[in-house]
């Protein structure tokens, strides 16, 4: 397989109805909150400070190396971004100066691939360590105070998605985990039988996960009962994308799907020229994914028609984050001496607006977009290093 698996790599050298934001006071608001912005489309639609005009004038604002790798999508909330890194700590930093306000370091120094959930306070993430089980977690979100952990079956990189005081969240050994939000109390599982990596999208009462069984599933979100799954071709790696009535994802078998959220049939697919690990955006009618081939797409969601198509200079393993005709993505690489760039694209016509170049081999995070400000997490897996970094204007 052509994805770099970062557990793998690590151990061998060192081993479109827009629902609202899902803040307590039910208001939605200009942050990024968790993976899927709470909305299951991976867009801003509240960002009005960066534009298409001046994006070319992104600047580095603030950055934060923890002296290991970053593979954390962050979440930005009221003013402050979370990430975890691989030296087990979970961060709160002010999203305005870069200073470090928290740090929660897990229980048995667990690597936090996961990125975070944050929702009526609380931060929920999970954690992985070769040889141990994992943990979920929820921590104060003002202060990093502990809440509440549940030991999992084995370790987790997948994404916790909270949905009506419920957590779900996926593990290695293809369990699927729904927990009382405030209490940490196991609500119901579901077995796929093999390791899941993204997070579920909750929509209507039905979570929508993909799994390294290679198919995708529909879940009653109370009860866990399957409602329907589709096989594809290889593993799947990415959060399914909900809109208007369509499920949106990617399989290593080099497809994108877009599937019937009610039943599960299939609606149309397309082939790329390389497997598609990431997530897709959904903004405004159009359906934004990218692909090992290097390129990253943009179709048409009601008719499927591709509307263009932009080449970088690597992997698109992340997931595109898009806000004010804005969208922005990273490239990964699979050489140990190459170089990447984060990315800035017109949502419209593909056209590049900004690029920032990056040395070393990158994982597949993916950017937040919030309050006038970019963040990308960044990791080179063969140095072992990595950052949180922050763009903004001038």
């Amino acid at each position: 397989m052509l994805r770099i698996r970062v557990s793998t790599i690590v151990l061998s050298i060192c081993f479109a109805s827009l629902a609202w934001g899902q803040q307590s006071d039910g208001i939605a608001i200009n942050n990024w909150s968790e993976f899927t912005r709470t909305n299951m489309h991976r867009w801003n639609t509240y960002e009005k400070t960066l534009s298409v005009q001046n994006v070319p004038n992104l600047t580095l604002k603030w950055s934060y190396s923890p002296g290991v790798p970053v593979f954390s999508s962050p979440a930005e909330l009221n003013n402050v971004v979370y990430a975890g890194a691989y030296d087990g700590n979970m961060y709160a930093w002010n999203a305005t100066t870069g200073a470090k306000l928290w740090s929660y370091f897990t229980e048995v120094g667990s690597w936090i691939y996961s990125s975070p959930a944050v929702a009526n306070g609380v931060v929920y993430f999970s954690s992985v360590y070769p040889g141990v089980p994992g943990v979920i977690y929820a921590v104060n979100a003002s202060t990093g105070t502990l809440l509440w952990s549940y030991p999992t079956i084995n370790g987790s990189y997948a994404t916790p998605t909270v949905a009506d005081g419920v957590v779900y969240c996926g593990d290695y050994s293809g369990t699927l985990y729904a927990l009382n939000a405030t209490t940490g109390a196991l609500l119901w599982t579901y077995d796929t039988g093999t390791q899941i990596w993204g997070a579920p999208a909750v929509v209507d009462g039905v979570v929508y996960l993909g799994s390294e069984n290679n198919s995708v599933y529909a879940l009653n979100a109370t009860t866990g009962a399957k409602i329907w799954s589709f096989a594809t071709g290889a593993f799947i790696e990415a959060t399914p994308a909900v809109a208007n009535g369509v499920v949106y994802i990617g399989s290593d078998d080099n497809k994108f799907y877009a599937l019937k959220a009610s039943t599960g049939t299939l609606l149309w697919s397309y082939t790329t020229g390389g497997q598609i690990a990431g997530s897709a955006a959904v903004a405004g009618g159009v359906v934004y994914v990218g692909s090992y081939d290097g390129y990253v797409y943009a179709f048409e969601a009601s008719t499927h028609a591709l509307l263009w198509k932009y080449l970088t200079i690597g992997n698109v393993a992340s997931s595109p984050a898009v806000a004010n005709g804005v969208v922005y993505i990273t490239t990964q690489s699979t050489s140990i001496s190459s170089d990447n760039s984060l990315y800035a694209l017109n949502a419209s016509t593909g056209a590049l607006l900004w690029s920032y170049p990056i040395s070393g081999t990158l994982g597949g995070g993916s950017p937040a977009v919030a309050k006038g400000m970019v963040y990308f997490p960044i990791g080179d897996i063969y140095s072992f290093t990595g950052s949180l970094l922050a763009f903004g204007l001038d």
